[in-house]
């Protein structure tokens, strides 16, 4: 019997913090305000938060902290992808920690989220008391080698073949530029049918182990799948904004605290080597490979590692 979300849950505190840029992020608080403070990252990037991402934890024991990235959601910015890097997400995660007058919290990422907690553990280690990860994304040339070049395609070349179509032959031979050219275009037709081929591409990917195939709706919020688009094009085309293994040359940085990472073993989207790596540079570290599930933390068998994890996070900090 798998373990369920936590009870649906009201924020207790949600503000809007101003940046030094052209972003408003925005903040939300829930659970208890003396529990154990721990911070969800939502992946993407170009995604957000949601009201389910409250319930992975305790809500009478953590503190729980979520805020939607740069340009994302409910964070409001005038050019989702000016002043918009990794460093300033880190940025904006150590404001956030100040302003809530926090010394340690809890990182809880999954997908791109795992890749900013294991940034931000790397550069502020002394601020963080533990860490679950979900589906790692090292944000390494090979991982996005694997998803836009040479890897996945093979396991769906239909679907790749009816991505690939919007573009020319030309625009083939460099598709991550050719991606952002579409997707940056002063057309908006262009820019929508860019956006729907991406979105359908990664939608189908990501729902691997889900039944039934995915599709997107006609109504599709059009503004929105464009917006979320460009920010994750943005980052991918710009490297992630980090060095190519600059996560795994920099772990020793982060400090002796209980960290246990969560993978689908049938994850197509971020593979299971990157985890597997992960936990043989972090020996202490705990890896869970949950059989017959993918990438999704909503999959029954992936919620139930999560909130089994973020239970056993609550022993671990008290001991």
């Amino acid at each position: 019997m798998f373990k369920e979300l936590y009870p649906e849950i009201n924020e207790f505190n949600s503000f809007m913090l101003e940046t030094n840029s052209n972003h408003s992020i925005y903040v939300e608080q829930t659970g208890n305000s003396s529990g154990i403070p721990i911070l969800f990252l939502h992946g993407g990037p170009g995604s957000g938060c949601n009201e389910n991402h409250r319930r992975y934890f305790n809500p009478e024991e953590y503190r729980i902290i979520l805020f939607d990235q740069r340009g994302c959601n409910r964070s409001i910015s005038d050019r989702c992808e000016n002043n918009n890097t990794t460093a300033d997400i880190l940025s904006d995660i150590e404001v956030i920690r100040k302003q809530l007058n926090i010394d340690k919290w809890v990182l809880f990422g999954g997908s791109w989220g795992a890749t900013l907690a294991l940034l931000y553990a790397e550069h502020h280690p002394k601020h963080v008391s533990g860490i679950i990860l979900r589906g790692t994304f090292l944000a390494r040339e090979e991982d996005m080698s694997w998803f836009i070049k040479d890897g996945v395609n093979k396991i769906y070349p239909d679907y790749w073949q009816e991505f690939l179509s919007i573009f020319s032959t030309r625009e083939k031979d460099s598709l991550l530029d050719s991606m952002h050219s579409h997707i940056f275009s002063d057309n908006r037709e262009i820019q929508a049918k860019a956006a729907r081929a991406w979105s359908l591409w990664t939608g189908r990917v990501v729902t691997h182990c889900l039944e039934g195939e995915y599709h997107l709706d006609d109504d599709e919020d059009e503004e929105k799948l464009i917006n979320d688009v460009k920010i994750e094009i943005h980052y991918a085309k710009n490297k992630y904004f980090i060095n190519d293994n600059q996560i795994i040359n920099n772990i020793k940085n982060i400090s002796d605290v209980p960290i246990m990472i969560i993978h689908g073993e049938n994850d197509i989207t971020c593979l299971p080597e990157s985890s597997r790596l992960l936990h043989k540079v972090l020996p202490d570290s705990k890896l869970f490979l949950v059989p017959n599930a993918g990438h999704l933390a909503g999959e029954p068998a992936i919620t139930d590692a999560l909130i089994s994890a973020t239970d056993k996070m609550i022993t671990l900090i008290n001991e």
